[in-house]
C-alpha cells in the first residue's frame, strides 16, 4: 500500500461509524448538513476516506468537548482550513523573499 492516499475511500458507513463512535444515521445527517460528502460505489453505498474520518473526529470533538453546535463546528473547520492555506502561502512567499535575497547578492 505504498501509494496509500488519506483521500481514499475505503470504509462502509457502519465501519466509519465505529470508528468515530457514533451512529450511521449521525453520518447520514452530516452528509445531508453537507459537513462531509463521502465517496459513493456504483452501487451508492458510501465510502469514507481517512480524512473524511479526521474531519468528523474534530467535529465531533467540537460538539462534545466545547459545546459548539454543528452550525459552529463548520464554521470553525472552514476558518480553520483557511487559516492553514494562508500559513502555507505565507511559507511560500517567505522561501520566495529568502530566495531573492540570496541571489541578489
Amino acid at each position: 500500500m505504498a501509494n496509500y492516499q488519506v483521500t481514499e475511500p475505503c470504509y462502509v458507513i457502519s465501519v466509519a461509524a465505529r470508528i468515530l463512535g457514533m451512529h450511521a444515521q449521525t453520518l447520514r445527517y452530516y452528509e445531508r448538513a453537507g459537513m462531509i460528502t463521502p465517496s459513493r460505489t456504483q452501487g451508492n453505498v458510501r465510502l469514507y476516506s481517512e480524512s473524511d474520518i479526521m474531519r468528523l473526529r474534530k467535529v465531533k470533538q467540537l460538539m462534545d468537548d466545547l459545546g459548539v453546535n454543528l452550525a459552529g463546528a463548520e464554521v470553525i473547520l472552514i476558518m480553520r482550513e483557511h487559516l492553514q492555506e494562508m500559513e502555507a502561502e505565507l511559507d511560500s512567499l517567505r522561501k520566495e523573499v529568502q530566495r531573492l535575497r540570496v541571489s541578489s547578492r
